[in-house]
C-alpha cells in the first residue's frame, strides 16, 4: 500500500483568559473566639456531572455523519436514526421533483444506532443501516474543549457488510474540536479507512481522509451543520455513473433544531454515506444530491 501523509491542519486557536476570582479574606479571630470550622473542598470542576450539562454549542455526538468530541456520561445511553431518501433532487424537472415530494416519496437508507458511556470519557456503540452494514465504533476523549484551547478524542470503528459477515473495514482517527464561544464549533478528523475498495480490482484498498465540520448556532435552539470529508491519499471511491472516473469527496448540509434531549435534522448530501467507509467511498455522481435527516436522542 502507498503510504501517503496526511498534510498537518493548523486551527487558530484565540487565547482564552482565564479569569481569576478573588477570594474574600476571613475576619480576625479574637482572643477566646472558637476556630473557624474548616472550608468544604471546593468541587472539583470537569468532573462526571459536567457530562450531563448542556453544552449549546457542541449539542450532539455527530456534525451530519462526522463524529464529534461531545462526550456522554458515564452510564448513559443516547440513540440516533438516520434517513436518507435514495432520490436524486435533479432527477426530471422540478414538476417530477414535486410529484415526489421532494424526494421523500422514494425509497430510503435508514440507520440505527445506539452508543452506552461505560466509563468516563468513553463510549461504546453500534449502527445498523438497511443495507445490512453494521458498524462496532468507540471512542476516547483525550482533552476536554470547556477545560483545554480544544477538545480532543480518539475513535475507532470496524464495520462489515451483509451484516457483519464479510469485507471488513476498520477505521481510525482523531477529532479535534475547537468552540466558537457558545456559538458553535469546528471540527478537524483525520483517519484512516482499511478495506475500502469493493469489487476486487488492482489498486489502493485503503483511504486516507480529512473531515472538516462546522456546526454554527443560529438562534437558542436552531444550527446550521456542514461537513465534507476529502480523500488525500490510497484509494479515492469510482463514480457509480462511470467507474473510469473518481467518485467526488463526501459533502453534506443541513438544518437543526434542539429541543430538549431531541435534536431533529434536516440534510442534504451528495450521497447516502453514513459509516466511515461509506465516506471513504465518496458520494455517487457531482450533480446528484439527497434529502435526508437525523434524530437523535439522548437518555440523560
Amino acid at each position: 500500500m502507498r503510504r501517503l501523509g496526511l498534510a498537518a491542519a493548523v486551527l487558530a486557536l484565540l487565547a482564552a483568559g482565564a479569569r481569576a476570582e478573588d477570594e474574600p479574606t476571613p475576619p480576625p479571630v479574637g482572643a477566646g473566639s472558637p476556630p473557624p470550622a474548616a472550608a468544604a473542598p471546593a468541587p472539583a470542576s470537569g468532573g462526571d456531572d459536567d457530562d450531563l450539562e448542556l453544552d449549546p454549542s457542541e449539542p450532539d455526538f455527530t456534525v451530519i455523519t462526522l463524529p464529534t468530541t461531545l462526550r456522554l456520561p458515564r452510564h448513559k445511553l443516547a440513540f440516533r436514526l438516520t434517513h436518507r431518501f435514495t432520490r436524486s433532487l435533479g432527477q426530471g424537472d422540478f414538476g417530477d421533483l414535486l410529484a415526489d415530494f421532494f424526494g421523500f416519496d422514494s425509497s430510503a437508507r435508514i440507520g440505527l444506532e445506539l452508543r452506552f458511556a461505560a466509563f468516563s470519557g468513553n463510549q461504546l456503540g453500534v449502527y445498523r443501516t438497511s443495507d445490512r452494514t453494521i458498524e462496532l465504533f468507540a471512542s476516547q476523549s483525550v482533552l476536554r474543549s470547556a477545560r483545554a484551547p480544544v477538545g480532543l478524542a480518539v475513535h475507532a470503528s470496524i464495520e462489515g457488510l451483509d451484516n457483519f459477515s464479510e469485507s471488513y473495514s476498520p477505521s481510525l482517527g482523531v477529532v479535534v474540536s475547537r468552540r466558537l464561544g457558545s456559538r458553535g464549533a469546528v471540527y478537524l478528523h483525520p483517519s484512516w479507512v482499511g478495506s475500502v475498495r469493493l469489487g476486487g480490482g488492482s489498486g489502493d484498498e485503503d483511504s486516507w481522509l480529512v473531515g472538516f465540520g462546522a456546526r454554527l448556532r443560529i438562534s437558542s435552539t436552531v444550527y446550521l451543520v456542514g461537513e465534507t470529508v476529502p480523500r488525500l491519499g490510497g484509494y479515492k471511491g469510482t463514480s457509480s455513473e462511470d467507474p473510469s472516473r473518481r467518485a467526488p469527496h463526501h459533502a453534506s448540509f443541513g438544518i437543526e433544531g434542539r429541543a430538549g434531549g431531541h435534536s431533529f435534522q434536516l440534510n442534504f448530501s451528495n450521497g447516502f454515506a453514513t459509516t466511515p467507509a461509506q465516506v471513504a467511498r465518496g458520494g455517487r455522481n457531482g450533480d446528484d444530491w439527497f434529502i435526508g435527516f437525523n434524530i437523535s436522542r439522548k437518555f440523560f
